[in-house]
């Protein structure tokens, strides 16, 4: 299922710079995902097991926890991304010369656009998450790798709200009533995501000069 993880990084950033619309941000964003889940697990390496950096362990073990299932969930939802899209574009292209007909295209699309909403608030949440278990690793874990955090941070941060924009997008087409419940799970997720960022980043400034 997950393609994108099978190409090299030079056969990704090319399809990415392709004139097709999949793969595309909904794609980009759960593969930063993925990214920055591999950047937060190379942290935890570096800080579990170090005596100096013991009261990081356990904020380690967290950030793993999370992280290690994301690194290959992030490639299997760049997947599913780019093919809820690609059933969105299927939908619209259905015949519509008949009142059968443009029923059924108009069922279509909806389902599609439900599916092609999930797939990246999947991605937002689940970057989310992680996200939140860096605050403490960031406070605690080897500040040699301090950066690397920040990096990791800045990753995630780009999916989660990469997350949100693709399913935003998708949500505004579906009926006001069916979609403003999630709109406003996603408005509530971008403003928290962005608080923790900014929490983290300047943990590690200060850390960077302490």
């Amino acid at each position: 299922m997950s393609e994108f993880g099978d190409m090299t990084l030079d056969e990704y950033r090319n399809a990415l710079a392709s004139d097709s619309p999949t793969p595309g941000g909904g794609s980009a964003a759960a593969i930063a995902l993925s990214q920055g889940a591999a950047l937060a697990i190379m942290v935890c390496n570096l800080t579990e097991g170090k005596e100096k950096w013991k009261d990081g362990w356990s904020a380690a073990e967290e950030t793993r926890s999370i992280a290690e299932p994301l690194l290959e969930r992030g490639h299997q939802l760049a997947y599913e991304d780019s093919h809820a899209f690609d059933a969105v574009m299927a939908a619209y292209r259905m015949p519509k010369d008949t009142d059968d007909e443009r029923s059924a295209r108009s069922s279509a699309i909806r389902n599609a656009m439900i599916g092609a909403s999930n797939v990246p608030m999947e991605t937002a949440y689940s970057s989310f998450r992680l996200l939140d278990s860096l605050l403490p690793l960031a406070m605690h874990g080897n500040a040699n790798a301090v950066t690397d955090v920040g990096v990791s941070a800045l990753l995630i941060s780009a999916a989660c709200k990469g997350g949100i924009f693709n399913a935003e997008i998708n949500l505004y087409s579906l009926p006001s009533e069916s979609a403003e419940p999630s709109l406003t799970e996603m408005k509530n997720l971008r403003e928290k995501c962005s608080h923790i960022s900014r929490s983290i980043m300047q943990i590690i400034h200060d850390r960077m000069q302490s």
